[in-house]
């Protein structure tokens, strides 16, 4: 942490030097606010949406229809999450208007965020922050795709542990 303006603020956990509209595939973690089951339930291994869920559902898959840059791989909404994988592949490497991680997650939470107070739902809030993983294998993809089927049969043992996905993706860096 370092001092801003006599405060402390939490250092950016992105990779320094990266540019993150450069191609590439990106796992994402955007959670709610301070956990909160917005989203549904898990019931036995299968995530049952609310209506809120399914505003989630369908705002993550028209990213794709508005960035046609971007390819929507594996994703799981979960009761207070979501997961998913993000294929950046910018046709036109020299255009101003690439497409970029932070852009998108803003873009997406923010749509979210309107429709779901559009309901009356205006308590709804998410964690200000995401969590990105660069994926720089094939290896990497296909455990990190198991890992985000597999993350409801998880829900009782460790409901978002942080610590459990941190120990995974240290386990299987490139």
């Amino acid at each position: 942490m370092t001092l801003f303006q006599n405060k402390f603020r939490v250092e950016s956990a992105r990779l320094k030097d990266w540019d993150y509209s450069n191609d590439g595939v990106y796992f994402v973690t955007i959670c709610t606010y301070k956990h909160i089951n917005y989203f549904g339930k898990i019931k036995g291994s299968e995530v049952k949406l609310n209506n809120i869920g399914r505003i989630v559902s369908n705002e993550w898959l028209r990213t794709k229809a508005i960035r046609n840059d971007i390819v929507i791989d594996e994703f799981i909404i979960m009761p207070n999450h979501i997961h998913g994988i993000l294929i950046i592949q910018n046709e036109d490497k020299s255009s101003t208007k690439k497409s970029n991680i932070s852009n998108i997650i803003k873009g997406f939470k923010s749509a979210v965020s309107k429709k779901v107070f559009e309901t009356g739902f205006k308590s709804f809030k998410w964690q200000s922050r995401f969590y990105d993983h660069i994926i720089g294998s094939e290896k990497s993809l296909g455990k990190i795709r198991e890992y985000i089927v597999n993350n409801p049969l998880k829900w009782k043992i460790d409901e978002y542990n942080k610590k459990e996905e941190k120990l995974f993706l240290e386990k299987i860096k490139n």
